[in-house]
């Protein structure tokens, strides 16, 4: 008496292949996210150190002006900030639009915004 055929189980080598196409075309995209992500980690920070430093709004910008050029910021300058004060409190806050093309004619919007307060608004 002969055993019953085994079913075979796995992914096939098209299977395979499209996974691979798939991941590989993911760490594409994630790659050239991941700096956009860095740099929008340095403004808050370089926000969040002029919001303590300046009293006044040129001094506010002055001095994010100052860390940007340390921290190589591209994406926005002094000027693109909204200094506010609240009570006695400077809050700053930016917002900013980053397009990374993907192929052809799609690209990917990512919209950064922050606040030297915390949150966004």
């Amino acid at each position: 008496m002969s055993s019953p055929p085994s079913s075979q189980r796995g992914i096939s080598f098209l299977g395979l292949l499209f996974l691979g196409v798939v991941l590989a075309l993911l760490a594409i995209v994630v790659a050239r996210v991941v700096p956009t992500a860095t740099e929008y980690m340095a403004i808050h920070k370089a926000v969040k150190k002029a919001a303590a430093e300046g009293g006044t709004v040129p001094a506010v910008r002055a001095a994010f002006d100052r860390t940007a050029s340390v921290d190589y910021i591209t994406s926005i300058t002094g000027k693109d900030l909204d200094v506010t004060k609240q009570g006695d409190k400077v809050v700053v806050n930016f917002a900013y639009d980053k397009e990374i093309p993907l192929a052809g004619p799609a690209y990917l919007l990512l919209k950064y915004r922050g606040s030297s307060a915390g949150g966004y608004n």
